[in-house]
């Protein structure tokens, strides 16, 4: 059984048991989540389309920790004018596993 949640902006297929990040969340650590906005739903394959959510379903999920992603480093020039700009951005994410899906 698997499902496509929005979750923080972005869609994502979920199963049960896997562990995923998302954006940073506003979630204490050990903390249980649910995501409500399910797309669509497949259970061994019956296929729910939500319009667009599905009624009913629902993804519970627990906050595993919080991370930082890899180093970026953004760096900008202009030919022989002399501009060079090196920038690093580290993303924040929130690691969460996905308890079970109920519809």
């Amino acid at each position: 059984m698997y499902a496509i949640v929005e979750i923080a902006g972005q869609q994502l297929k979920v199963e049960s048991k896997a562990k995923i990040f998302v954006n940073k969340m506003d979630a204490e650590e050990g903390a249980t989540v649910d995501f409500d906005k399910v797309l669509l739903l497949d259970n061994e394959g019956d296929v729910k389309v939500g319009q667009p959510l599905v009624d009913g379903a629902k993804v519970s999920a627990k906050v595993v920790g919080h991370v930082k992603g890899d180093k970026v480093k953004v760096f900008k020039k202009k030919r022989r004018k002399g501009y060079r700009k090196l920038n690093g951005h580290r993303q924040e994410f929130t690691q969460i596993e996905i308890e079970n899906i109920t519809a």
